[in-house]
């Protein structure tokens, strides 16, 4: 038997979520009462019994599950393969295609590090200008009118988009998640913030647009500064509202009594890329942005009672709920950006909802109605998706991307109910098997409202439609939808139709008066997260109904609660905290992680998920101290990720750096972009 691949103990920078990354990041949304107070049931119970079903799974066994129109749908493993002795067939020495390389052993250096004949670049900092007349960045001496200029601070979800006409060249767009000032400033005090710090963050909040340059030999990519295309949007840039809750009451405010243009975009996470050319930014944990919180809709998406960490409301009324008690109301949407068309207006799409939005993609129906996939990052909240009423209409001319920017206005809004197969008994919260073996179940699109050309229909006895796009967690509560374990990143295959959710973790499952787990989410005080597959009945996006099955169960692989698709677990990479999810052009799922509880770094990971070797894991790159992997691009020649928040460690600052990376001693720590490729010019993993 081979050796596990190694792990590594903990150590003063080693894995875990820091107290400083929780304080600027969600606002130490895990030391606050969890929002979700409803009795619905905890995906956790409905995942316990799944763990039960490794064998079955093992034997990649094919799986029925009644649909709700009595069909059924089959979610087996992957395609047929011979059959070997002991239920599997034998794995090839060479590895999955696209995943041939040597993983990365876990580790806590302060570096991008990455397989052996492979090379990398920084490909943006923070900072770098990008418009025209933007200055060269300087630490010491930077302005908000400097940064608005600038690239984005803790870039998240990434998107690389052609450019025609323009040889080697690619639109990259990036978020900007969230500032973390005591990392920006010198001297930073944080009960008492300037006005220019404060303007500075609020420049370097929101979307970056920016052309970049191949290296024809290698991988790298290079910014094009100053290319018509570059865009900077942030916190006092103009956003419309779109869909059936644009011009609510419940959306107006005295700067905008019509209810349709918002200034900003706040904590953008992940987001997607449509079929159509535009791109989806998921606005998280915008909660923590907004202070003097007092009705029960606040206290159900997190919103505080006093100041914010910021003090932001110091110097803009609408940041203060006793003044603006609407503003909030404004955040937590969806933003769809065109990032070909400098001078448009990206729109707030309230048909998707609002909640804090990880990410948003979509794929579409066999008669090209676009359905979006989207994820409440919240312990105990909901996983969701949109079905648009309106067909795609294919091409680039001016009529076609006029009508596909319309796509997301219209269409129903659904929230998601797993069911288990195994009694409630033998869930114990453990990770231990029910009696069946099994490790899946089938779910139900509960309808929460439709939005039409006409106006809106709610589906929720009680609410509104407006209430219902408007309070969507409130709707999700009343329709009794699924509590999972703080649902991020959703991927739709483009090979097999299959959705694969990540489930980052949720230590507070089982803990206190808190819903134990279930077979969905069988873990109690789970840190480590899993991936979740679901197959929608008869592979039809638009279906009312769904199976689904636990394709990874992190941790370590010498716990007996971790799970690799049956893949034999001491061949495999340990893994912790499932954030970000991206397939490969192989049809390889790989995941980024956020909150490493090993003790490594952070890293990218490259899984198999069809064929004989479904499960196979393995670790591409790790980042470097204090960072989280975010936004995963994987192209046949290059992979892209985004190394949010190095050196974010308890008791660091501008005075007391914990990493030195990207530019050595010396120099300020930045947020950056990175392209990785192979030094003999061959594809990623072949």
């Amino acid at each position: 038997m081979r050796k596990l691949l190694p792990l590594i103990g903990t150590n003063p920078h080693g894995g875990g979520r820091s107290a400083l990354t929780c304080r600027f990041r969600c606002g130490d949304a895990c030391f606050h009462e969890v929002p979700n107070t409803s009795d619905n049931e905890y995906v956790g119970d409905v995942i316990a019994g799944v763990l039960s079903r490794r064998s079955a799974l093992r034997a990649a066994a094919v799986v029925t599950v009644a649909s709700a129109a009595g069909g059924a749908v089959v979610l087996g493993g992957a395609p047929a393969a011979e059959a070997h002795p002991g239920g599997r067939p034998t794995p090839k020495a060479d590895g999955a295609r696209g995943l041939r390389f040597a993983p990365v052993a876990p580790n806590t250096t302060d570096a991008v590090t990455v397989p052996a004949g492979y090379g990398q670049n920084v490909v943006i900092r923070w900072g770098e200008p990008i418009l025209r007349g933007a200055p060269a960045f300087d630490s010491e001496k930077q302005t908000a009118a400097a940064q608005a200029g600038q690239f984005g601070y803790n870039n998240d979800f990434l998107s690389l988009l052609p450019l025609r006409g323009e040889y080697g060249r690619q639109v990259l767009v990036a978020n900007h998640e969230y500032t973390d000032e005591v990392l920006m400033f010198r001297g930073y005090d944080s009960e008492n913030p300037t006005r220019e710090q404060v303007e500075i963050a609020w420049a370097a909040h929101g979307l970056s647009v920016v052309v970049v340059q191949e290296e024809h030999r290698t991988g790298k990519l290079s910014p094009v500064s100053r290319h018509y295309l570059n865009r900077r949007l942030h916190t006092t840039s103009e956003f419309e509202l779109t869909g059936p809750a644009a011009g609510s009451a419940l959306v107006k405010t005295s700067v905008d009594p019509e209810g349709r243009v918002v200034l900003g975009t706040l904590n953008n996470c992940a987001g997607g890329t449509t079929p159509w050319g535009t791109t989806l930014h998921g606005e998280e944990n915008f909660n923590q942005y907004f202070a003097n919180g007092s009705s029960a809709m606040d206290k159900r998406y997190g919103v505080g009672t006093g100041a914010t960490e910021r003090k932001w409301e110091r110097f803009d009324k609408r940041f203060d709920l006793a003044q603006e008690p609407n503003e909030v109301n404004r955040f937590g949407w969806v933003v769809e950006l065109d990032p070909y068309d400098p001078e448009s207006t990206p729109r707030k799409r309230t048909a998707l909802g609002r909640f804090k939005h990880e990410a948003a993609q979509p794929r579409l129906t066999a008669d090209g109605r676009p359905v979006v996939y989207m994820g409440d990052d919240e312990r105990f909240d909901y996983f969701y998706k949109f079905v648009s009423s309106k067909r795609m209409m294919k091409g680039g001319s001016r009529k076609a991307r006029a009508h596909n920017l319309t796509l997301l206005d219209e269409g129903t809004l659904y929230v998601a109910k797993l069911t288990g197969d195994s009694p409630a008994a033998e869930i114990d919260g453990t990770g231990k098997l029910p009696n069946d073996g099994e490790f899946d179940g089938s779910g139900t699109w509960i309808p929460l409202a439709t939005a039409t050309e006409d106006g809106a229909v709610s589906h929720v006895p009680g609410m509104t439609a407006e209430e219902v796009f408007v309070f969507t967690r409130l709707a999700g509560d009343k329709v009794g939808a699924t509590k999972m374990d703080r649902p991020e990143d959703v991927e739709p295959s483009p090979r097999s139709g299959r959705v694969y959710v990540a489930l980052t973790n949720n230590s507070n499952r089982g803990k206190g008066t808190n819903p134990g787990a279930d077979e969905a989410n069988p873990r109690n005080l789970n840190k480590h997260g899993q991936i979740l597959e679901l197959a929608e009945h008869w592979d039809d996006p638009a279906s009312d109904g769904f199976a689904w099955r636990l394709f990874l169960v992190a941790g370590d692989p010498n716990d007996p609660a971790t799970y690799f698709a049956g893949y034999p677990k001491e061949k495999v990479s340990p893994i912790s905290c499932p954030d970000n999810v991206a397939f490969d052009p192989h049809g390889n799922l790989w995941i980024s992680t956020d909150g490493n509880q090993l003790g490594s770094h952070d890293g990218l990971f490259g899984v198999a998920v069809q064929g004989d070797r479904r499960g196979e894991l393995k670790q591409f790159l790790t980042v470097p101290r204090g960072a989280e992997t975010c936004g995963p691009i994987i192209q046949d020649r290059r992979v892209l990720v985004a190394v949010q928040h190095p050196g974010e460690l308890d008791g660091a600052s501008v005075e007391n750096p914990a990493s030195v990376w990207p530019d050595g001693p010396g120099r300020i720590v930045r947020p950056s972009v990175v392209a990785v490729w192979r030094t003999d010019g061959r594809d990623i993993g072949v």
